[in-house]
């Protein structure tokens, strides 16, 4: 089988992370978050930072002993010795992301319908299918074009940073002002979650990364700092601008901040840079979701032709065609929040096994090599990820009844489909 071809280094592989994490998340879900958490939304993202921070060590010390594509479905396989296990987690995560792309499409086709008057599914569908050609043509022009547009995402929010601590307001601000108290920061910093996952990410292009054992940890780290900084200025600021309230019932959260202190020139700029915000999300999800499905199936848990890889191009080509017609299908999913919560609730899952794999394998592997181990031990114990798992198990309890059922929906579906495709394999 054709092999992928390492073109990604260190700084491509950090901006290929931190685009991954800015994008539709913080354009539009802050908004909804500061109507939970009020003027506090900033202490809900700094709980994000947290989450974020000990999954994020977990992933850049398993990255270092497998650095393969599939990357969540390597780790729980090696550390549960679970085919079934893993599976579920590969479904879990390529599911996740299919549904993500097509949900941050369709972010997209509302922003431009509104700039351009064009329909917002056709805008959808038009997108998926461009960004899925740049992502066939090879990841050195999937990185390239992700880095532009990272650059002008982050210009955005750069923007609303200045604005907002430059902006003069007619009271102090009350930073702790909140509607619904510790509860209301709680379901925030579930709902802004998704505006920090994506980094997990990193390590699916691991066999595209030169150096990968210590190019991809040190980029997770890289990138969750760097982005987190960015949050929580960016909460801060926003507040500065406009009240929770306005905030908490606005559809473009950011592009009303900008218009509060430039008038409708900077509502029409960061509407603008929202397009390459939710474009740029979109071409990174479909660029994940491919290697995830290469990943399996060069494993042998999806059929074997997923995982052909181009002769020229040296891209997984069945897999970035088969991402590309199942998100455009799911297109026709619209609430966002809704299809957040539902992401959030899949990696939550993820994430939980993913700590579990590091404290599992620090006693099954234990003479393994580590380029990057995670840091406050006792003895071969890692405190850090447990408290991970803490919080996985937290997070999971604040998710309403509907979200739950699809999130059982999905792993049902995956279980099923295993036991079939394990039998049809089994029979000779």
């Amino acid at each position: 089988m054709t092999e992928l071809k390492r073109h990604m280094g260190l700084f491509h592989t950090t901006m290929y992370g931190i685009g991954l994490i800015l994008g539709a998340g913080i354009y539009v879900l802050i908004g909804e978050a500061a109507g939970i958490a009020g003027n506090a939304v900033w202490l809900s993202f700094i709980f994000g930072v947290i989450a974020a921070v000990f999954a994020g060590l977990s992933y850049a010390e398993l990255a270092s002993m497998y650095p393969k594509a599939a990357a969540e479905y390597v780790f729980v396989k090696n550390a549960f010795r679970s085919n079934f296990l893993a599976f579920i987690i590969g479904w879990l995560t390529l599911f996740t992301s299919i549904i993500a792309a097509a949900t941050v499409a369709l972010g997209f086709g509302g922003y431009f319908a509104a700039i351009f008057d064009y329909p917002i599914v056709l805008s959808a569908v038009l997108l998926i299918g461009i960004l899925s050609f740049v992502n066939f043509f090879g990841i050195r022009e999937s990185s390239w074009t992700n880095i532009i547009f990272t650059i002008i995402e982050a210009a955005g929010l750069a923007l609303i940073i200045y604005l907002g601590f430059t902006f003069t307001t007619a009271e102090p601000i009350n930073y702790f002002e909140n509607p619904f108290g510790i509860s209301g920061i709680s379901l925030a910093f579930v709902l802004i979650f998704f505006a920090f996952i994506g980094f997990e990410d990193i390590v699916n292009i691991a066999e595209e990364t030169k150096n990968p054992k210590k190019v991809l940890p040190r980029a997770i780290i890289l990138s969750i700092s760097i982005t987190a900084i960015i949050y929580i200025l960016v909460s801060l600021s926003a507040i500065r601008v406009l009240r929770w309230q306005e905030l908490g019932s606005s559809l473009a959260p950011l592009a009303d901040v900008a218009e509060r202190a430039l008038g409708s020139t900077g509502q029409l700029t960061m509407s603008l840079i929202a397009l390459f915000a939710t474009a740029n999300t979109v071409l990174i999800i479909l660029l994940a979701g491919s290697r995830i499905l290469y990943g399996m199936a060069v494993q042998h848990s999806l059929p074997l032709l997923l995982g052909k890889v181009h002769f020229k191009t040296k891209t997984p080509w069945v897999a970035v065609l088969v991402i590309m017609l199942i998100s455009t299908i799911f297109v026709f999913i619209e609430n966002i929040v809704t299809v957040a919560n539902i992401t959030v609730f899949a990696i939550v899952i993820t994430f939980a096994m993913v700590n579990l794999s590091v404290i599992l394998l620090r006693y099954r592997e234990p003479t393994l090599k580590r380029p990057f181990r995670t840091p406050i031990n006792i003895g071969k114990f890692p405190i850090l990820s447990l408290f991970g798992v803490i919080i996985s198990a937290y997070m999971m309890t604040q998710f309403n009844a509907y979200v739950i059922s699809v999130g059982v929906g999905i792993v049902g579906a995956g279980a099923l489909f295993y036991v079939f495709y394990s039998k049809r394999m089994a029979t000779p």
